[in-house]
């Protein structure tokens, strides 16, 4: 929502001396139903220049007339406003989130000087409320409530002034609502504006003034004392660096915003698995679910595949017919009969819920990069800057274990590098595998370094042991904390195991939490730790025993792609796991080999792998991302793909056609050819692209606990364990769930909901993706197309598999590594929009218990 002239326009206007009433320059709050509002005088540092260059660059931020501005002139523009006697510029946020702006200025010297009857006392106001992903109903009310109390009160106006263009009708209404008067259309230079006038008065009478209550107006000196206000966090643990309290996230605002994104999801899965049967409501477009007590109703589109795009703005919720607060873990207790959680996990199911909230409410605070920025940013800065986990699953971002430190030190989000501990395991009691060609020393000199092993040896040397009967170990430094130092001290008192203290590189988490990257060295490989941390259904360890065929794994795959005509010309390449080490030598291993205990959790505490950077494989002009970035919608509401394919210059059917021949093609051409199958969501997936932002290539990673063998073929010895065998129908799931379901569904529905390729045309580009791959009837010259498989991928339906109804069933182990096709949940059928004819509309089905 915008009140504005040309704001361009205005930097040349004439100044004079500026009446008393925009002199002061301090923070006001008030109390609003939306939250505390305040309003503070605008510092403009790098971050909020990106910020407000994100703003308004939004198509809903058209009226400001900013749109094609860069943010270097973003910036000049404000520091030009700042610096005019006649205007101050004020950020306003809501329980210390950021929501907008607030520019005051003296209409009798700027920008209407001459062009309307200035009364004594009139202040003129533009308003511009923050484009968001999540808008939430009464913000806009709010903000403007405080700004018109801020002019009249604190500032001493007689009159606040605006004059909107005339075709703003959304802020027309708004006007009305906090008590603007309409004088009539005046014209402007780039406009005809709309002029209206509120006198306190006025105001104090309107629906918006009634509900605004001042609480203080008080100058506030440090960035730290504002946001302790705002937030109302003035005291707390901090993090020892000065800054903000770790809980400063834990908000009304940011949490309500957080909340109904995420219950528009719940509505949106829950619908997709038919868990849920929203009924139409009296309205073209509208639905409603009743659950007991509740009912949610909202404004929707469902797409292909049975993807439903619900406005998030629209959602409402009702109790006992009264409107109520959108509340996630309300809503899943209402789902509760129908979700068919066991009683026994519900707790830990809403504790999931609760924490994938707290993670989207320090997002919100604390990562509000916009889409510009990132789609010139490198891997480790997009990396860091994503929110939504994954895209499928609702409870998806949870890591039940951390806490408040953990957030702002061991996350992604946090953006902190960190060091990884290192332990000396007994050379007898552990055990490492590498891949071909790669030993023991080289991997260790490779990974650590010459002057770190000798430092380490010497460690060990001083407490009377000898290094060549230990090995180095890398543990993630929560784990050692919570679990090594607690769950295995007799394993360290016995120096079964031996301290040896942190690394020397840093490194950083990656979405995965248990994974990092070297940014000391980005050439040397991920490492990937056992993280006795629960998330989205797994406690993520890793286990010793599972592990140590893994660089074999690797081996074969490796070979078989490189062997392959269609994926070198592909480019298709794979990020080995090249070594892998575990201890075994603890209590909980023996207890298992005794068959006193099963393998569980306290066996896969400690462990870890190798895997290959993408780093090395990139050429000079190129960057990469993970495939996930692309379903990410920046706080603004700008999707990331959406910036790519713009600055591209190319249509987008050929960029996504470029995806697609990077990405999908592979995927088809190993399960068609091979009976391989991967797990290629989006973190799986590194995506490389050029200068031009069009796809080049795609990288796999995970590959030694994802991949299967699901048709009959040699394998190596020892790695028998992948081999799955399914039919036909079962083998195109790998394409149908974890590809079209797991990722494009979404990725059409985001560049559908742009406006900038409609689904259609999407599901339209990837049928011929997969007919140029192998034919067009599966008949390729290689002749190496499984016949069934093929007409599976192309019947006219097939089995929809269910990811949340998965983690419902079980919130703690979702899935049996060893019988993964086993644990499948399914829904009935789905559509395959690539069939060869475009099936009947799909009769919406009631809604299906848990299988």
């Amino acid at each position: 929502m915008t009140h504005t002239a040309s704001p361009i326009a205005a930097r040349t206007s004439p100044t004079r001396t500026s009446p008393a009433h925009t002199s002061p320059a301090h923070t006001l709050a008030a109390h609003t139903p939306a939250g505390l509002v305040t309003l503070e005088p605008l510092a403009l540092d790098a971050a909020t220049v990106r910020t407000l260059h994100a703003w308004l660059a939004h198509p809903g931020s058209a009226y400001w007339g900013m749109r094609g501005l860069t943010p270097e002139q973003v910036e000049e523009v404000f520091s030009d406003w700042q610096g005019c006697p006649h205007r101050q510029v004020h950020l306003v946020r809501i329980d210390g989130l950021r929501v907008g702006l607030a520019v005051f200025y003296d209409p009798a010297e700027v920008e209407l000087d001459g062009r309307y009857p200035h009364q004594p006392g009139d202040l003129g106001m533009h308003l511009l409320v923050a484009p968001t992903r999540t808008p939430v109903p009464g913000t806009t009310s709010a903000v403007i409530g405080v700004i018109c109390q801020t002019a009249l009160e604190s500032l001493g106006a007689r009159r606040v002034v605006v004059e909107p263009d005339a075709g703003n009708t959304a802020v027309h209404r708004l006007n009305a609502r906090a008590g603007f008067v309409v004088d009539g259309p005046l014209e402007l230079p780039d406009k005809t504006a709309l002029l209206s006038f509120c006198s306190a008065e006025g105001f104090r009478a309107s629906e918006i003034g009634r509900e605004t209550r001042t609480v203080s107006s008080s100058s506030l000196h440090s960035p730290d004392q504002r946001h302790a206000t705002a937030t109302g966090t003035g005291t707390g643990t901090g993090t020892g660096t000065g800054h903000a309290p770790t809980h400063a996230h834990l908000t009304g605002h940011a949490m309500r915003r957080a909340h109904r994104h995420l219950c528009a999801k719940a509505l949106a899965e829950f619908s997709h698995e038919r868990l849920l049967a929203p009924e139409p409501g009296a309205d073209p477009g509208w639905y409603e679910v009743r659950a007991g007590r509740e009912s949610w109703s909202f404004r929707a589109r469902v797409l292909p595949l049975e993807h439903w795009m619900i406005d998030e703005a629209t959602l409402r919720r009702e109790v006992d017919g009264a409107p109520a607060e959108p509340d996630a873990q309300e809503l899943i207790t209402a789902l509760a009969p129908v979700l068919g959680i066991p009683d026994t996990l519900m707790g830990t199911y809403l504790e999931e819920i609760a924490a994938t909230l707290g993670s989207a409410a320090f997002c919100l605070h604390h990562r509000d990069r916009p889409a510009q920025e990132l789609a010139e940013a490198g891997l480790q800065e997009v990396e860091a800057a994503m929110t939504e986990g994954h895209p499928g699953f609702v409870a998806n971002n949870a890591r039940i274990g951390l806490g408040l430190t953990d957030r702002h030190r061991v996350t992604p989000e946090a953006r902190a590098t960190v060091r990884l501990v290192w332990l000396a395991a007994r050379r007898d009691l552990s055990h490492l595998a590498t891949v071909s060609g790669l030993d023991e020393d080289e991997l260790y000199l490779r990974e650590f370094g010459r002057e770190a092993l000798d430092r380490c040896a010497d460690q060990l040397v001083a407490l009377g042991l000898d290094p060549a009967d230990h090995r180095v170990l890398p543990v993630h430094p929560w784990q050692w904390e919570h679990k090594i130092a607690v769950a295995f001290g007799p394993d360290l008192a016995r120096r079964d195991l031996v301290y040896l203290g942190e690394s020397d590189h840093e490194y950083r988490p990656q979405q995965s939490v248990r994974t990092f990257f070297d940014v000391t060295r980005p050439d040397r490989g991920y490492v990937k730790t056992a993280l006795a941390v629960q998330n989205m259904g797994f406690t993520r360890g890793l286990s010793p025993r599972y592990m140590r065929d893994t660089p074999a794994v690797n081996d074969w795959v490796a070979e078989l792609v490189a062997a392959d005509p269609v994926l070198t010309a592909l480019d298709f390449g794979i990020l080995r796991e090249v070594a892998a080490v575990g201890y075994t030598g603890d209590a909980y291993h023996r207890a298992a080999a005794a068959g006193a205990s099963d393998e569980g959790p306290h066996t896969k505490m400690i462990a870890a792998l190798w895997r290959e950077s993408p780093v090395p494989r990139l050429a000079a002009d190129e960057r990469a991302f993970t495939l996930a970035s692309l379903l990410h919608v920046d706080p603004h509401g700008r999707p990331l793909v959406v910036e790519h394919l713009e600055r591209s210059g190319v249509d987008a059917r050929t960029w996504l056609r470029a995806l697609l021949d990077a990405y999908l093609a592979p995927v088809a051409r190993c399960l068609l050819a091979h009976g391989l199958v991967f797990m290629p969501h989006g973190e799986n997936v590194i995506v490389v692209i050029g200068p031009d932002h069009v796809p080049r290539r795609v990288l796999f990673k995970d590959i030694g606990e994802e991949v299967a063998v699901v048709r009959d073929r040699p394998l190596p010895a020892g790695i028998e364990r992948i081999r799955h065998l399914v039919d036909a129908e079962t083998a195109a799931l790998a394409v149908h769930t974890d590809v079209m379901d797991g990722v494009l569904r979404h990725l059409a529905g985001i560049l559908d909901g742009a406006g900038v390729l409609g689904v259609e045309d999407f599901w339209e580009e990837a049928r011929a993706c997969l007919k140029t791959l192998a034919g067009e009837d599966g008949d390729g010259d290689d002749g190496e197309v499984h016949r069934p498989t093929w007409e599976a991928l192309f019947a006219p339906r097939f089995k929809h598999s269910c990811l949340n109804r998965l983690q419902l069933r079980n919130t703690r182990q979702m899935v049996d590594l060893t019988d993964q096709a086993g644990s499948l949940q399914f829904a009935g059928t789905l559509d395959n929009p690539l069939a060869r004819t475009r099936p009947r509309p799909a009769v919406r089905p009631a809604a299906e218990g848990v299988s």
